[in-house]
C-alpha cells in the first residue's frame, strides 16, 4: 500500500502518473506496469498516455540484461518528448496512437 501511494506521489514529479512505469518485485515473479494501471474508463478514446507502459517496457528489458536496447527504448521516448509530440495529458494533443508511431520511428 505504502508503495503505491509513495509511486503516485514520485509520478507527479515526473509529470504525472502517465509517464510513470514501475515494477513489482517478487521472489519468483516480477511484474511491470504503468502506475495508473490499464484505465479502462479511457480505452478506445485515442487520449491514453502509453508512456508509463511503454517505459515499464524498458524497466523489464533492463531487468532481464538488455541495458542496451532499455536505454534506446528510454532515448525513443525522450527524443518525442523533447519534440513535443505529448499527448493530452501532458499538456499535448497527440493521440496514443500517434505518440507510439513517434516512439517506435524513434527507436
Amino acid at each position: 500500500m505504502f508503495g503505491d501511494i509513495l509511486s503516485d506521489e514520485a509520478g507527479a514529479l515526473i509529470g504525472g502518473l502517465g509517464v510513470a512505469p514501475s515494477a513489482n518485485v517478487g521472489e519468483r515473479v516480477t511484474v511491470f506496469e504503468p502506475v495508473h494501471g490499464s484505465a479502462p474508463d479511457i480505452a478506445g478514446q485515442g487520449i491514453a498516455n502509453p508512456i508509463g507502459a511503454i517505459l515499464s517496457a524498458a524497466m523489464l528489458l533492463e531487468h532481464i540484461g538488455l541495458g542496451g536496447e532499455a536505454a534506446r527504448v528510454r532515448q525513443a521516448v525522450d527524443t518525442v518528448l523533447a519534440a513535443r509530440v505529448w499527448p493530452r495529458e501532458l499538456g499535448g494533443k497527440a493521440t496514443t496512437a500517434e505518440v507510439v508511431r513517434s516512439i517506435l520511428q524513434n527507436l
